[in-house]
Order: C-alpha cells, then sequence, then structure tokens
C-alpha cells in the first residue's frame, strides 16, 4: 500500500490559511483602533465622531466572529 501526498492541495490550503488569518487580523486590529478612536471622541466632547467609530468597530467585530464560526462550521462538518 503506497501513501501519496498531494502536495498542490496542501500549499493551496496552507496559502489560503495564511492569507485568511493576516485578513482577520488586520480586521481586528482596525477594530481596536477605531475603539481607541471612539474613546478620543468621547474624551474630546464629540458623541458624534465616537459613534461612527463603534459602529466601525462593530463591523470589524462582527467580520471577525462570523470567519470564526465560518471556520467552526467546517471543521464541525
Amino acid at each position: 500500500m503506497s501513501m501519496s501526498i498531494k502536495w498542490n492541495a496542501l500549499a493551496q490550503t496552507a496559502g489560503i490559511s495564511f492569507v485568511v488569518t493576516v485578513a482577520v487580523v488586520t480586521v481586528f486590529a482596525v477594530g481596536i483602533m477605531a475603539l481607541s478612536h471612539r474613546e478620543a471622541a468621547v474624551a474630546a466632547g464629540s458623541p458624534g465622531k465616537g459613534t461612527a467609530a463603534l459602529a466601525g468597530a462593530s463591523v470589524c467585530f462582527a467580520a471577525c466572529a462570523a470567519v470564526v464560526l465560518y471556520g467552526l462550521s467546517l471543521i464541525a462538518a
């Protein structure tokens, strides 16, 4: 019995995993940055900018959560 590794498929999987990981980390960092901008806006007395920053951070964190849940669903399937 001979085992054969599909190196092309392995390389594609590793490459896609790397790209998705970098993208999720980047989006999460943007969310953290938006939260810090919100705190600065609230401290400066500009609640409108703080609300927009909070909305942006929420979108970033929701996107990260969606990617994580998708990954978990792939593992569970």
